[in-house]
């Protein structure tokens, strides 16, 4: 294994522009897709690496996750919100973007702290969860029309902790797990020292967005705090029924 990768080895990383930092210059194939199907193809085993939605490890805690790397943030993080034109407590539904349990079940512990519980749903309603790219775009296109509840600012707010977006998770039979691990370290440490070669690579957004997104709204670490704001979702997403108990400390390599 080498910073590079391995062309055997099956790996999936989130199309969504936050990871680029992350996985910009891998040299071997990489399997992109919403955080949903990436989570789907690595409980499979149809994929054997992914760097995917961090509920995925809380609800499937089998998986090897990889030390120090994730996509964090420590305030407003612009592309993860709550979209709406009337007050919190006056919401009685909200339209889902299901590409991502992290962000649902983070705004449905949001939601819960604030005595608040309004129907989930798919369907068009008053207000809307975006998240990744498409959030982005909304933003540019209404950015006068609606107010914009930013959940990385709200559970900053709430626990004083940042959050935890996105992990790189490996399967439990994958061998190597340690170079592996290495390896993605090796490649996002590269990529934050030439950061301004991964900006200018970004075709689809203007330098001067991607320069304010990955320096200012993004943190590319899993250290100890993060940790501590991961663990504190899990303790919030079972207070509020969406995760069994579990005591169990996770594998790092």
């Amino acid at each position: 294994m080498t910073a590079g990768g391995a062309a055997a080895l099956r790996l999936g990383c989130v199309q969504y522009l936050n990871a680029q930092p992350l996985i910009h210059g891998w040299r071997s194939p990489v399997i992109f897709d919403h955080p949903s199907a990436i989570g789907r193809q690595l409980a499979s085993g149809a994929l054997e690496v992914a760097f995917v939605s961090a509920f995925e490890y809380l609800r499937h805690p089998i998986y090897t996750v990889v030390d120090d790397v994730a996509v964090a943030a420590e305030g407003a993080v612009y592309s993860v919100f709550l979209a709406h034109r009337r007050p919190l407590d006056e919401i009685t539904r909200i339209t889902l973007d299901p590409a991502s349990a992290t962000s649902v079940n983070l705004l449905r512990c949001l939601l819960a702290e604030r005595g608040l519980s309004p129907t989930l749903q798919t369907e068009d309603a008053e207000a809307r969860l975006l998240i990744g790219d498409q959030a982005i775009a909304f933003r540019e296109q209404h950015r006068d029309d609606y107010q914009y509840l930013d959940l990385g600012a709200e559970w900053k707010t709430l626990t004083g902790l940042p959050f935890v977006f996105a992990l790189w998770l490996i399967r439990p039979e994958v061998r190597g797990a340690e170079e592996i691990a290495q390896a993605l370290r090796m490649r996002r440490d590269a990529n934050l020292v030439a950061l301004d070669e991964v900006i200018a690579a970004q075709k689809n957004y203007s330098a001067e967005f991607c320069a304010f997104y990955f320096r200012d709204c993004l943190r590319f670490h899993f250290g100890p705090a993060e940790k501590e704001g991961l663990w504190r979702f899990r303790a919030l997403c079972e207070k509020h029924s969406l995760l069994p108990a579990h005591a169990g400390s996770p594998r790092l390599v």
